[in-house]
C-alpha cells in the first residue's frame, strides 16, 4: 500500500489527506453550483464556502474528540505527565486518532451554526451538503485503504498489507472493507446528487443520508478487523452510534411530517 510520502525531508503527507482533498475538490464545487442555482444569489457561493469551512473545523474537532472519548480510561495518564511536552505527547496519543461519526456530528453542528448565522436556508444547505459528506467520505476510505487503517478481518482471498501505519494490519490477507465502504459512499453520493439536481425530496436529503449510511455502516462493521475500537453487547461503537443516528433521524422525520400535516390542517 501507499501510506504517504515525505516532503522537504521531514514533512509527511498522508494518502488519506490527499484523498480527502480530492473528495473536497470533486464534491464541493458541484454542491456550490446547485446551491447557487437554487438561491439565484451570486454571493451565495461564498456563503456556502464559509459553511463548508466551519463544517470542516467541526469535523476535525469532533472526530478527534470522539476518538479521545473511546480512550477515556487513559485520561488519567495526562495527570502523570512530567512536563508540558510530555503532556502534549500523551494528549496526542489519546486524541490523535479519528472516528468518522464524531466528525460527522461535529461538522453538522458547526456547519449548521454557520448557516444560521449567515441566515441561509437550512433546507438548501443540508440538501447541498448531504452528497458532499458521502463523496468526501468515499475518497477518505480510499485513503484508509492506501494507509492500511480501518482494516478488515482476516480472509484468505483478501489483500495483504505490508507497510500499513497500523502494525497489527500487516502480514495477513484481509477483507478490503475500506473499498467496500468507499463504493457504498460513492453510490450514495451519486444518488443524492441526482436527487439534488432534480429537486426531489426537498429539505430531506440529509435525512436520506442519515438513514442510508448508518445501515450500510452497521453491516460493513461485521467485517472490520480493528476490534480495538471497543464493543458493547457484541456490537461495535460505530454500530451503536449507527443505531442511534438511524432511529433519531426516523423520529425527526415522523415528527416533522406530523407537524407539516398539522400546519396544513390549520391553514386549510
Amino acid at each position: 500500500m501507499f501510506p504517504g510520502f515525505t516532503l522537504f525531508g521531514n514533512f509527511f503527507v498522508s494518502s488519506y489527506a490527499l484523498c480527502a482533498l480530492a473528495g473536497i475538490f470533486t464534491a464541493c464545487p458541484l454542491s456550490i453550483y446547485y446551491f447557487k442555482k437554487r438561491t439565484k444569489n451570486k454571493n451565495d457561493d461564498i456563503a456556502l464556502i464559509f459553511v463548508f469551512l466551519f463544517a470542516a473545523i467541526g469535523t476535525f474537532i469532533g472526530m478527534h474528540l470522539l476518538y479521545g472519548l473511546t480512550n477515556i480510561e487513559y485520561w488519567g495518564k495526562l495527570t502523570e505527565a512530567s512536563d508540558f511536552m510530555d503532556f502534549l505527547n500523551r494528549f496526542g496519543i489519546i486524541f490523535g486518532g479519528s472516528v468518522f461519526y464524531g466528525g460527522l456530528i461535529g461538522g453538522l453542528i458547526a456547519g449548521g451554526i454557520s448557516a444560521k448565522v449567515q441566515k441561509l436556508s437550512i433546507k438548501d444547505v443540508t440538501d447541498c451538503g448531504a452528497p458532499v459528506a458521502a463523496v468526501i467520505h468515499g475518497f477518505g476510505r480510499i485513503g484508509c485503504f492506501l494507509g492500511g487503517c480501518c482494516y478488515g478481518v482476516e480472509w484468505e482471498y483478501g489483500i495483504t498489507f505490508h507497510n500499513s501505519l497500523v502494525e497489527s494490519a500487516n502480514g495477513v490477507p484481509r477483507v478490503p472493507v475500506q473499498l467496500f465502504e468507499a463504493g457504498f459512499e460513492f453510490a450514495l453520493g451519486i444518488l443524492l446528487f441526482i436527487l439534488l439536481s432534480k429537486r426531489k425530496l426537498y429539505g430531506r436529503l440529509l435525512c436520506v443520508y442519515l438513514l442510508a449510511y448508518p445501515v450500510g455502516r452497521f453491516i460493513i462493521e461485521f467485517w472490520r478487523g480493528d476490534d480495538y475500537r471497543g464493543f458493547l453487547g457484541g456490537l461495535s461503537t460505530s454500530q451503536l452510534i449507527s443505531i442511534g443516528i438511524f432511529f433519531g433521524t426516523l423520529v425527526f422525520l415522523i415528527a416533522n411530517l406530523k407537524k407539516q400535516k398539522e400546519d396544513q390542517r390549520k391553514a386549510g
